[in-house]
């Protein structure tokens, strides 16, 4: 259906209770009905209902906060053409997503929109700057019915989580227009997650969708690992369960209730075997073809849940994998910023209240910038980059071409390890190199102006959706042993299956061996320092940020240096770099990611 510019009704709720009944009975379900088309009720000849009825599942995941269409690779998907070749095709941005999803939705009387967490976090300066409020507003408009937490969810601490949910002005900053903010008007929930004090979920653990005779329980969780990858501050007073237990329990307790169909909202997800969003990872077998944490869990998780909506990789995947019973199993990831959305059809059994499991279907589909933008989401963007334009707009920097985040070594890692290390410089000069996670790199920077600064000009918007998080840079005393074996945590203990590359300055050279295991992937010998090699009994100074600081992301020896020094913000670091060392007739050339010599 072509897409127009006309405004769209918001569908009638509830608050967090159930949805009411709007539209009349779909059309029968891909199965046949087991009652004949024209029986009637004795009492008043009515149409009885069909036995199966499909119920439309809307899902994406890891939207970060990304309202306007990311830039880069970022805003773009891989799809396999017929003949086996690529393209790419220019993807997301919620004005489409919006326009997406209403259409999806058309024809469709039983459809619910459920997503996989990491809706904020991370985000872009026009949400970002405002506490994710604006993206809050957003997944309103796009009548979001249900979300699990993910783990950024918790970059501002539990409170400021009970905050969007519930609404109310944020403690410090205050309200930022004339109206309080209301929070969101669907259930965050978070089954997995406990107050230490009181042992129970700080929000609800399930929420159960109704619409007449149908109903369908959602069980929302994020990885148990989030405290591994968030700041202790983050996470502070609260305990995180195990996926699957968690799971199977309120799979248990829904049951009891009555309520035998089941989807997991799981933030946490796995590695398909292609980066193109219309791979077939069911090839050659169920689940053959992705890999990653999601594949024990789909594993282990009672028959009783009958679809898995997944996210936390930022991939593309649709397929299915086989529960303890053996059974297939849909299993749904939908990439990250809003790229993609997944269409599941789950065929609805109202003789056993269950899914009917054989009937279950599942596609990914591009969120293409073809389609006309929706009106309501151009218009509240429109509103919030108002408020954040005199602080967005402002040029901090100068580069003389693409800076992308992609590789092991990404260039724009490089450069703000670079940036780290002059900073610290500025504050000690003794400081020795830095070190940045990949995970902070939230973005890349383009050299094609967004708007109207022009080409090459790094702008404080763009170096916020670059690093977002508000970090402050540390600097520590480590011995060079230590440093040796924060090297080699990149490769082992908790980072072994999936391993952290930490991103080098430029002085800080060596080589990744692959094709070893674990620790001895560090070719010891090779780490060189301004070209000498480290000596394990001296000491050496490092710049890195809070985060890593503070053992984040396994590197548990990051968290025992001595003689700290705390500075100032990371995007501070990285604009005063910037600014210091960049004009518009000398602009900053993208680092060539050399730093690390892989062997693969």
């Amino acid at each position: 259906m072509p897409a127009t510019s006309q405004s769209y009704p918001t569908r009638r709720r509830r608050g967090h209770g159930l949805l009411a009944a709007a539209a009349g009975l779909a059309t029968v379900g891909a199965l046949v009905a087991a009652l004949p088309a024209d029986a009637h009720d004795g009492k008043h000849g009515k149409p009885l209902p069909s036995r199966y009825q499909d119920v439309q599942l809307l899902s994406f995941n890891d939207l970060h906060g990304n309202l306007e269409p990311p830039s880069g690779s970022s805003g773009r998907v891989t799809e396999t053409q017929a003949d086996g070749t690529t393209k790419t095709i220019d993807a997301g941005g919620v004005e489409y997503l919006a326009t997406h999803l209403r259409q999806a939705r058309q024809g469709n009387a039983y459809s619910i929109t459920a997503a996989g967490g990491d809706m904020v976090g991370a985000s872009p300066l026009v949400s970002g700057l405002f506490h994710d409020e604006p993206t809050i507003e957003a997944l309103n408009k796009l009548d979001l019915d249900v979300t699990s937490v993910g783990n950024h969810e918790f970059d501002e601490g539990a409170t400021e989580l009970a905050r969007l949910q519930n609404g109310g002005c944020h403690p410090t900053d205050g309200c930022y227009t004339d109206e309080t903010f209301e929070g969101a008007d669907f259930p965050y929930l978070a089954a997995n997650v406990l107050d230490e004090k009181t042992g129970k979920p700080i929000l609800k653990p399930y929420w159960v969708w109704k619409k007449k005779d149908v109903k369908i329980g959602f069980i929302g969780v994020t990885l148990e690992d989030t405290p591994g990858i968030v700041s202790a501050e983050g996470v502070k007073g609260l305990k995180f369960q195990d996926e699957v237990e968690t799971i199977n329990k309120y799979a248990k307790v829904l049951q009891r209730q009555g309520v035998k169909s089941i989807v997991a909202l799981i933030h946490e997800g796995g590695q398909p075997a292609s980066a193109s969003y219309n791979y077939d990872c069911d090839s050659p077998g169920a689940g053959d073809g992705i890999s990653g944490p999601i594949v024990d869990i789909a594993k282990n998780i009672t028959p009783q849940v009958d679809a898995l909506v997944t996210g936390h990789t930022h991939a593309a995947y649709a397929c299915t994998i086989d529960d303890p019973s053996g059974t297939p199993r849909t299993v749904t990831s939908a990439a990250s910023f809003g790229r993609l959305y997944t269409d599941t059809t789950l065929t609805y059994d109202r003789f056993t209240g269950d899914i009917a499991r054989t009937a279950v279907k599942s596609a990914n589909h591009v969120v293409t910038r073809t389609v006309a933008k929706a009106p309501d989401m151009t218009e509240l963007i429109g509103e919030w980059n108002t408020l954040a334009a005199p602080i967005g707009n402002r040029a901090i920097g100068y580069i003389s071409g693409d800076v992308p985040n992609t590789g092991t070594e990404s260039p724009m890692g490089d450069l703000i390890a670079d940036a780290q290390l002059w900073y610290g410089r500025e504050l000690d000069a003794e400081t020795d190199l830095a070190l940045m996670n990949p995970g902070g790199v939230r973005a890349g920077l383009t050299y094609a102006a967004k708007a109207t600064e022009g080409d090459g000009v790094v702008t404080y918007a763009e170096g916020f959706t670059v690093q977002p998080f508000s970090n402050t840079v540390n600097l520590q005393d480590f011995t060079g042993a230590q440093l040796i074996q924060v090297l080699q945590e990149q490769v082992s203990g908790t980072n072994a299956a999936a391993p952290k590359i930490l991103q080098p300055s430029a002085n800080l050279t060596y080589t990744l061996d692959l094709t070893k295991t674990g620790a001895d992937r560090v070719v010891t010998d090779s780490v060189r320092l301004n070209g000498a090699a480290v000596d394990p009994a001296a000491t050496y100074r490092v710049a890195t940020n809070s985060f890593l600081a503070g053992g984040g992301d396994g590197f548990t020896t990051l968290g025992q240096g001595t003689n700290d020094l705390v500075g100032a913000d990371d995007l501070t670091a990285l604009e005063q770099y910037l600014t210091a060392n960049s004009s518009a007739s000398a602009p900053i050339a993208p680092p060539a990611a050399n730093r690390i010599t892989i062997v693969q």
